[in-house]
């Protein structure tokens, strides 16, 4: 078996989990392939290490498993970086709140066994892809979470025209605009006041950041659709951030948005259930006032 290892270079506290995890991967005879940066990091950190492959982006060939060690941002880039190849990811949480995690890494080696004795779920997740004028380049334009259109260097706001498969939708005005997958409800959708979506719904959703309108409300609709935007800022530039990778483009540039060509696959373990998460990541029915 072949898995390769993605990480967070700042989880210092995490450290001897990881040590764990590795140590029990290699004493089950798995093949394992470390990110250039993440092995480095470790190498300096806890020194020797179980024997390890290392490679550059964009990661060669195909295995069998991924596993992102980290919080959610960590499964973000290592989406980025492997969906397009089909290979699942298993999110180990080394951070907070972890979302898209699926064991702690406290738990190590219930992850090897599961992986060993293939005891999960594979949950395909859609993605978006950002698609630019010929002249505009982004490094990654897929993101699993969301992308967002952000005012640039003004207090005032930005005018977002929108169009839906070439159908005039209306303009947002105000400070921005978010397109977020159904997993990505549960991120930057969720603190602007839109939808928590199920991970497995055909769709996406479209909310107004801080919107100068009450009737600007968020919008969801069919996954199979194409967003068309235009951006009008009083600022030369607007940004526009794809899981965090953030672009600056002309005030007055055309964008597209669509369901990203493939899914990203994540591993899940039997038993998984959506509103288990959603009761226990946002203490649903905990009583957090305190005592008097």
């Amino acid at each position: 078996m072949k898995v390769a290892i993605f990480g967070n270079e700042f989880q210092h506290e995490s450290l001897q989990g990881v040590k764990v995890l590795l140590d029990e991967l290699h004493g089950s005879g798995v093949e394992l392939w470390g990110e250039q940066s993440y092995v480095s990091f470790l190498q300096s950190e806890l020194g020797v290490l179980p024997p390890m492959n290392v490679f550059s982006l964009p990661m060669p060939g195909q295995v069998d498993a991924v596993l992102s060690i980290g919080g959610d941002g960590t499964f973000l880039r290592t989406a980025q970086a492997v969906a397009v190849q089909g290979s699942p990811i298993m999110g180990i949480n080394a951070g907070h709140l972890g979302y898209l995690t699926t064991v702690d890494i406290s738990q190590a080696s219930k992850a090897v066994k599961c992986l060993l004795s293939g005891d999960y779920d594979i949950e395909e997740r859609s993605m978006l892809q950002l698609l630019l004028p010929s002249e505009h380049k982004i490094s990654q334009p897929f993101a699993l979470n969301e992308v967002a259109i952000l005012r640039q260097d003004t207090s005032s706001t930005i005018k977002v025209d929108v169009s839906l498969d070439d159908v005039a939708l209306t303009t947002f005005n105000g400070d921005g605009l978010l397109l977020s997958t159904p997993t990505g409800s549960t991120a930057y959708n969720l603190s602007v006041g839109g939808p928590i979506l199920q991970p497995q719904s055909r769709c996406f959703v479209l909310s107004p950041i801080s919107p100068h309108a009450l009737t600007m409300r968020p919008v969801v609709f069919s996954d199979s659709s194409i967003l068309r935007i235009t951006v009008r800022s009083r600022a030369c530039a607007f940004q526009v951030s794809v899981d965090g990778e953030t672009i600056d483009l002309p005030s007055g540039t055309t964008l597209r948005i669509a369901k990203a060509p493939f899914p990203a696959r994540v591993i899940m373990l039997k038993g998984h259930r959506f509103a288990r998460v959603l009761r226990s990541k946002l203490m649903w029915g905990r009583d957090n006032r305190g005592e008097e």
